[in-house]
C-alpha cells in the first residue's frame, strides 16, 4: 500500500532572485511538498507521533524561504536537505517551489523547480 502525504500551496513572499531589485523588492512563491511513507499506524491508532507532522514541514519551508538565495534551485535543494534531515520515515520526497510572475521580459505566469528524492 502506498501512503502519501501532501502539504500544498504554501504561499510566502521571498526574496529570491539573480536580479538586484529582487532582493529589495521579493515576490511571491508557492511550494508543494510530497511525502511518501507507511502512516499504516497513525491510521490505525490516530496518534500524531506515527505520522509526518505538516506544521514541522510548514515550519521548515518558511525558514528556508526566509533565506535569500539567488536561484530557486538553490533554496528547493535546502528544503530537501532540512525535510530529508529532520523527517523519520520518508520513503521519497517531492519539493517543487513556484515563483509567480518571474521577471523575465515575457507574459510568463510562473517558473518553477521540482527536486524529488527516494524511490516513488
Amino acid at each position: 500500500m502506498n501512503h502519501l502525504i501532501e502539504v500544498n500551496g504554501i504561499k510566502l513572499y521571498a526574496y529570491h532572485g539573480c536580479l538586484e531589485e529582487e532582493g529589495k523588492i521579493g515576490g511571491n512563491y508557492v511550494v508543494d511538498v510530497c511525502m511518501k511513507t507507511d502512516f499504516s499506524q497513525a491510521a490505525l491508532n490516530d496518534e500524531l507521533s506515527q505520522t509526518i507532522d505538516y506544521v514541522h514541514i510548514n515550519a521548515i519551508v518558511t525558514q528556508e524561504m526566509a533565506i535569500r538565495s539567488k536561484l530557486i534551485e538553490h533554496v528547493g535543494q535546502r528544503i530537501v536537505s532540512r525535510i530529508e534531515q529532520e523527517i523519520k520515515g520518508l520513503i521519497a520526497l517531492r519539493v517543487k517551489v513556484t515563483k509567480i510572475c518571474p521577471p523575465i521580459n515575457g507574459d510568463v505566469d510562473n517558473v518553477a523547480i521540482i527536486i524529488e528524492s527516494g524511490t516513488w
